[in-house]
């Protein structure tokens, strides 16, 4: 078999979700997605299962597995027992991995996801995190949500969370021994490494457009990442 094909055979995730495609289009009836992307998950099943390396290439560095919300309704309907959601899985590790995401538009906003809900997993233990959510960034937000972040003690409390207190509730802070177990589970699960080779293609993509590149989100290829939209990705 071709060297793609087999980096796919080597995820749990694509033995698990990869039976029998038999084309039926069911995945694709179900799935939220397709009902607004120009993606059909009936066709990257049959583009995997035929193996060849030209259209898994394809997928690797085009848009379409950056579509999927792996809600899984696919595994749901399929009368095969396949489960689209988990090649899509499977597709972005070894797009991830090759670093041919940086080949797509969707694809380079893996870029964000690592330094937002990525970094934020880490540092505060919570995917999101209304401390890091400013308009700076995230604009749609809106001027009310600059004085809520000003006041974000204050605006916790009379919601009835413990914003950054100790012991139970919503949003409290995260123990130093609990945030260190889940860098440890980055670390042994390879998300670490994942992290860095998201990072190290980026800088060379940027590179290669001739865009400024730093650690921080307030750089030229971050924010062109972070706001371009072709206008191509919906039906």
């Amino acid at each position: 078999m071709g060297r793609l094909i087999d980096k796919l055979h080597q995820d749990i995730r694509y033995e698990e979700g990869m039976n029998a495609c038999i084309n039926c289009g069911t995945c694709t009836a179900i799935c939220p997605a397709a009902e607004f992307y120009n993606y059909d998950p009936r066709q990257i099943m049959i583009d995997v299962q035929s193996g060849n390396e030209e259209k898994i290439e394809e997928l690797l560095k085009g848009e379409a597995i950056w579509y999927c919300g792996e809600c899984m309704s696919c595994k749901t309907r399929c009368p095969r027992n396949n489960t689209p959601g988990l090649i899509i899985m499977a597709l972005r590790a070894v797009s991830q991995e090759l670093g041919c995401f940086t080949e797509s538009e969707k694809g380079r906003q893996q870029l964000v996801l690592k330094r937002t809900v990525g970094e934020w997993s880490l540092k505060y233990g919570y995917c999101m995190y209304p401390e890091a959510l400013t308009t700076t960034n995230f604009p749609e937000q809106g001027p009310i949500w600059d004085w809520e972040h000003a006041n974000l003690h204050m605006v916790m409390k009379r919601l009835g969370a413990n914003y950054q207190g100790e012991g139970n509730g919503v949003l409290r802070r995260i123990p130093q021994d609990a945030l260190d177990e889940i860098y440890k589970i980055f670390e042994v699960t390879g998300g670490l490494d994942r992290f860095e080779n998201i990072e190290e293609c980026s800088r060379k993509k940027a590179e290669e457009m001739g865009m400024g590149f730093d650690e921080t989100h307030n750089n030229e290829y971050f924010d062109y990442i972070f706001t371009t939209n072709n206008g191509d990705h919906q039906k």
